[in-house]
Protein backbone atom coordinates (compact mmCIF):
# COMPACT_ATOMS: atom_id res chain seq x y z
CA UNK A 1 0.00 0.00 0.00
CA UNK A 2 1.30 3.73 -0.73
CA UNK A 3 0.65 5.96 1.31
CA UNK A 4 1.31 9.66 1.93
CA UNK A 5 4.19 10.44 4.40
CA UNK A 6 3.72 13.27 7.33
CA UNK A 7 6.97 13.10 9.30
CA UNK A 8 10.13 10.98 8.89
CA UNK A 9 10.42 10.44 12.62
CA UNK A 10 9.62 7.03 12.48
CA UNK A 11 11.80 5.94 9.04
CA UNK A 12 15.22 6.87 9.97
CA UNK A 13 16.08 3.64 10.95
CA UNK A 14 14.75 2.33 7.45
CA UNK A 15 16.66 5.46 5.59
CA UNK A 16 19.82 5.16 7.14
CA UNK A 17 19.75 1.05 6.71
CA UNK A 18 18.95 1.02 2.87
CA UNK A 19 20.70 4.20 2.30
CA UNK A 20 24.16 2.78 3.72
CA UNK A 21 23.71 -0.34 1.67
CA UNK A 22 26.16 -0.05 -1.24
CA UNK A 23 23.98 -1.82 -3.83
CA UNK A 24 20.91 0.36 -3.03
CA UNK A 25 22.05 3.89 -1.57
CA UNK A 26 20.66 6.75 -2.84
CA UNK A 27 22.85 9.17 -4.97
CA UNK A 28 20.63 11.46 -4.49
CA UNK A 29 21.47 11.57 -0.50
CA UNK A 30 25.13 11.31 -0.12
CA UNK A 31 25.84 14.81 1.52
CA UNK A 32 23.86 16.65 4.21
CA UNK A 33 22.51 19.61 1.61
CA UNK A 34 21.27 17.17 -0.61
CA UNK A 35 19.42 15.38 2.55
CA UNK A 36 17.70 18.39 3.49
CA UNK A 37 17.09 19.59 0.08
CA UNK A 38 15.37 16.01 -1.47
CA UNK A 39 14.08 14.42 1.64
CA UNK A 40 13.42 16.71 4.57
CA UNK A 41 12.08 19.44 2.48
CA UNK A 42 9.52 17.27 1.05
CA UNK A 43 7.62 17.67 4.21
CA UNK A 44 6.95 20.97 3.67
CA UNK A 45 7.38 21.62 -0.32
CA UNK A 46 4.60 21.77 -2.51
CA UNK A 47 5.51 20.94 -5.21
CA UNK A 48 7.85 17.58 -3.39
CA UNK A 49 5.44 14.43 -2.59
CA UNK A 50 7.21 12.22 0.44
CA UNK A 51 5.56 8.44 -0.24
CA UNK A 52 5.79 5.46 1.70
CA UNK A 53 5.52 1.77 0.54
CA UNK A 54 4.06 -0.33 3.06
CA UNK A 55 3.57 -4.31 3.79
CA UNK A 56 0.50 -3.60 7.44
CA UNK A 57 2.68 -1.53 9.02
CA UNK A 58 6.38 -2.65 7.93
CA UNK A 59 7.57 0.04 5.65
CA UNK A 60 9.01 -1.80 2.41
CA UNK A 61 10.06 1.52 0.04
CA UNK A 62 10.49 5.03 1.02
CA UNK A 63 10.04 7.57 -2.31
CA UNK A 64 9.86 11.54 -3.10
CA UNK A 65 9.44 13.16 -6.02
CA UNK A 66 9.16 16.51 -7.26
CA UNK A 67 6.20 16.85 -9.11
CA UNK A 68 5.64 20.11 -11.68
CA UNK A 69 1.75 19.74 -12.97
CA UNK A 70 1.91 22.57 -14.83
CA UNK A 71 5.02 21.17 -16.89
CA UNK A 72 3.34 17.41 -16.76
CA UNK A 73 7.23 16.73 -15.09
CA UNK A 74 7.77 13.97 -12.16
CA UNK A 75 11.74 13.61 -10.97
CA UNK A 76 12.25 10.86 -8.47
CA UNK A 77 14.32 12.60 -5.84
CA UNK A 78 14.34 9.67 -3.29
CA UNK A 79 14.20 6.37 -3.90
CA UNK A 80 14.95 3.68 -1.33
CA UNK A 81 13.83 0.22 -1.54
CA UNK A 82 15.46 -3.12 -1.60
CA UNK A 83 12.36 -4.47 -2.87
CA UNK A 84 10.94 -4.91 -6.51
CA UNK A 85 7.37 -4.90 -5.57
CA UNK A 86 7.80 -1.61 -3.97
CA UNK A 87 8.76 -0.16 -7.29
CA UNK A 88 5.94 -1.68 -8.93
CA UNK A 89 3.67 -0.33 -6.51
CA UNK A 90 4.96 3.12 -6.50
CA UNK A 91 4.85 3.09 -10.54
CA UNK A 92 1.53 1.69 -10.52
CA UNK A 93 0.62 4.32 -8.28
CA UNK A 94 2.33 7.49 -10.47
CA UNK A 95 0.05 5.65 -13.29
CA UNK A 96 -3.09 6.01 -11.57
CA UNK A 97 -2.24 9.58 -10.66
CA UNK A 98 -0.32 11.43 -13.05
CA UNK A 99 -1.22 10.31 -16.66
CA UNK A 100 0.68 11.86 -19.65
CA UNK A 101 3.56 13.03 -17.63
CA UNK A 102 7.19 12.07 -17.87
CA UNK A 103 9.32 10.83 -15.05
CA UNK A 104 12.98 10.96 -14.55
CA UNK A 105 14.67 8.61 -12.12
CA UNK A 106 18.01 8.87 -11.45
CA UNK A 107 19.45 5.95 -8.88
CA UNK A 108 22.21 3.56 -8.15
CA UNK A 109 23.25 1.73 -11.49
CA UNK A 110 23.69 -1.35 -8.77
CA UNK A 111 19.94 -0.84 -7.88
CA UNK A 112 18.87 -4.19 -9.49
CA UNK A 113 15.45 -4.02 -8.20
CA UNK A 114 14.45 -1.06 -9.59
CA UNK A 115 15.39 -2.15 -13.50
CA UNK A 116 12.15 -4.60 -14.57
CA UNK A 117 9.57 -2.12 -13.28
CA UNK A 118 11.36 0.45 -15.99
CA UNK A 119 11.86 -1.77 -18.53
CA UNK A 120 8.50 -3.38 -18.04
CA UNK A 121 6.99 0.24 -18.81
CA UNK A 122 9.21 0.80 -21.61
CA UNK A 123 11.62 3.23 -19.58
CA UNK A 124 14.86 4.81 -21.55
CA UNK A 125 18.01 4.46 -20.32
CA UNK A 126 21.12 6.66 -20.69
CA UNK A 127 24.45 6.14 -19.68
CA UNK A 128 25.96 5.67 -16.46
CA UNK A 129 27.38 8.41 -14.78
CA UNK A 130 30.20 9.69 -12.33
CA UNK A 131 30.69 12.49 -10.09
CA UNK A 132 33.69 14.06 -10.33
CA UNK A 133 34.68 16.97 -7.41
CA UNK A 134 37.20 20.02 -7.79
CA UNK A 135 40.01 18.97 -5.85
CA UNK A 136 43.19 21.18 -7.24
CA UNK A 137 43.80 24.98 -8.80
CA UNK A 138 42.57 24.78 -12.06
CA UNK A 139 45.62 26.06 -14.60
CA UNK A 140 45.03 29.51 -15.86
CA UNK A 141 43.07 30.09 -18.78
CA UNK A 142 42.17 33.08 -20.93
CA UNK A 143 38.76 33.68 -20.87
CA UNK A 144 38.63 36.14 -23.52
CA UNK A 145 35.07 35.82 -25.48
CA UNK A 146 33.50 34.11 -22.53
CA UNK A 147 30.33 36.50 -21.58
CA UNK A 148 27.22 36.45 -18.70
CA UNK A 149 23.90 35.32 -20.71
CA UNK A 150 22.52 38.66 -21.70
CA UNK A 151 19.28 40.30 -23.68
CA UNK A 152 21.40 40.75 -26.80
CA UNK A 153 22.40 36.70 -27.14
CA UNK A 154 19.13 35.28 -25.12
CA UNK A 155 17.53 34.41 -28.24
CA UNK A 156 20.95 32.28 -29.76
CA UNK A 157 21.89 30.51 -26.60
CA UNK A 158 17.97 29.24 -26.37
CA UNK A 159 17.60 28.45 -29.80
CA UNK A 160 21.56 26.04 -29.58
CA UNK A 161 20.14 24.93 -25.98
CA UNK A 162 19.90 21.21 -25.17
CA UNK A 163 16.32 20.22 -24.99
CA UNK A 164 16.57 16.87 -23.42
CA UNK A 165 15.23 16.88 -19.74
CA UNK A 166 13.08 19.49 -17.97
CA UNK A 167 15.92 22.76 -17.93
CA UNK A 168 15.31 23.83 -21.27
CA UNK A 169 17.03 27.29 -22.26
CA UNK A 170 14.32 29.03 -21.75
CA UNK A 171 13.68 27.84 -18.23
CA UNK A 172 17.04 28.21 -17.35
CA UNK A 173 17.04 31.94 -18.69
CA UNK A 174 14.10 32.63 -16.65
CA UNK A 175 15.29 31.14 -13.94
CA UNK A 176 19.16 33.04 -13.55
CA UNK A 177 18.22 33.37 -9.20
CA UNK A 178 19.11 29.81 -9.50
CA UNK A 179 21.75 29.40 -12.33
CA UNK A 180 24.61 31.62 -13.47
CA UNK A 181 24.91 30.82 -16.99
CA UNK A 182 28.19 31.85 -19.18
CA UNK A 183 28.31 31.80 -23.54
CA UNK A 184 31.34 31.32 -25.99
CA UNK A 185 30.97 34.42 -27.70
CA UNK A 186 32.58 34.20 -31.26
CA UNK A 187 31.86 37.35 -33.26
CA UNK A 188 28.93 37.94 -32.02
CA UNK A 189 27.74 34.67 -32.08
CA UNK A 190 27.09 31.93 -29.76
CA UNK A 191 28.90 28.95 -30.09
CA UNK A 192 28.41 27.50 -26.72
CA UNK A 193 27.22 28.01 -23.22
CA UNK A 194 27.57 26.45 -19.49
CA UNK A 195 24.52 26.76 -17.00
CA UNK A 196 26.32 26.66 -12.97
CA UNK A 197 24.04 26.28 -10.30
CA UNK A 198 24.96 29.20 -7.86
CA UNK A 199 22.81 28.94 -4.44
CA UNK A 200 24.99 25.69 -2.98
CA UNK A 201 28.05 25.11 -1.16
CA UNK A 202 29.31 22.82 -3.85
CA UNK A 203 27.77 23.99 -6.97
CA UNK A 204 27.78 21.86 -10.30
CA UNK A 205 27.65 22.70 -14.51
CA UNK A 206 24.27 21.60 -15.21
CA UNK A 207 24.23 21.62 -18.74
CA UNK A 208 27.33 22.64 -20.99
CA UNK A 209 27.64 22.51 -24.58
CA UNK A 210 30.00 23.81 -27.52
CA UNK A 211 28.83 23.40 -30.74
CA UNK A 212 29.84 21.07 -32.73
CA UNK A 213 31.55 22.86 -35.98
CA UNK A 214 33.75 24.69 -32.62
CA UNK A 215 34.95 21.70 -30.78
CA UNK A 216 38.59 21.24 -29.81
CA UNK A 217 39.21 25.28 -30.23
CA UNK A 218 39.33 25.58 -26.45
CA UNK A 219 36.01 27.12 -25.84
CA UNK A 220 34.90 24.20 -23.55
CA UNK A 221 38.15 24.96 -21.39
CA UNK A 222 37.22 28.65 -21.59
CA UNK A 223 33.62 28.38 -20.14
CA UNK A 224 34.75 25.72 -17.70
CA UNK A 225 37.51 28.23 -16.08
CA UNK A 226 35.28 30.94 -15.91
CA UNK A 227 32.14 29.06 -14.24
CA UNK A 228 35.12 27.65 -12.04
CA UNK A 229 36.62 31.76 -11.27
CA UNK A 230 32.71 33.01 -10.42
CA UNK A 231 32.33 30.20 -8.38
CA UNK A 232 34.91 30.75 -5.72
CA UNK A 233 35.15 30.17 -3.23
CA UNK A 234 32.40 27.33 -3.06
CA UNK A 235 32.88 24.02 -4.15
CA UNK A 236 32.32 22.40 -7.82
CA UNK A 237 31.00 18.96 -8.39
CA UNK A 238 29.84 17.85 -11.90
CA UNK A 239 28.09 14.64 -13.18
CA UNK A 240 29.71 12.75 -16.17
CA UNK A 241 28.84 10.10 -18.25
CA UNK A 242 31.55 6.93 -17.69
CA UNK A 243 32.13 6.85 -21.38
CA UNK A 244 32.38 10.38 -22.43
CA UNK A 245 36.26 10.05 -22.37
CA UNK A 246 36.91 13.80 -23.85
CA UNK A 247 34.75 15.24 -20.97
CA UNK A 248 36.46 13.50 -18.20
CA UNK A 249 40.01 14.29 -19.94
CA UNK A 250 38.84 18.00 -20.00
CA UNK A 251 37.33 17.82 -15.83
CA UNK A 252 41.12 16.11 -15.27
CA UNK A 253 43.44 18.88 -16.31
CA UNK A 254 41.03 21.63 -14.70
CA UNK A 255 41.59 19.40 -11.49
CA UNK A 256 38.55 17.63 -10.94
CA UNK A 257 38.91 13.98 -10.07
CA UNK A 258 37.04 10.98 -9.34
CA UNK A 259 34.88 11.23 -6.09
CA UNK A 260 34.38 7.76 -4.68
CA UNK A 261 30.48 7.86 -4.20
CA UNK A 262 28.46 6.23 -5.82
CA UNK A 263 27.88 6.64 -9.90
CA UNK A 264 24.39 7.38 -11.29
CA UNK A 265 22.04 5.80 -13.55
CA UNK A 266 19.30 7.90 -15.74
CA UNK A 267 16.10 6.49 -16.70
CA UNK A 268 12.78 8.18 -18.91
CA UNK A 269 9.89 6.96 -18.52
CA UNK A 270 6.32 9.11 -20.38
CA UNK A 271 3.08 7.54 -18.65
CA UNK A 272 1.10 6.30 -21.09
Amino acid sequence: MVRTLTEFDTCWNYINEINADPDFSEPMLQTEEQMENNLKSALTSQDQVPLGVFLGDEMKGLFVFLILKDEQYIEMLVGLSREPDAYEEIADWLQAHYSGYQVDFVFNPKNWAIRPTLQKRGATFFSEQLKMVLTENAMFVDTTGIEPLSEQYWDQYVAMHSMDGYWTGDKVANALDTFRVFLAVDDGTVVGYIDVTKNNEENEPFDFLVREDRRRLGWGRKLLAKAIEVNKPKGMMLIVDVDNAPAIALYRSMGFSFDPEPVNQLATWNID
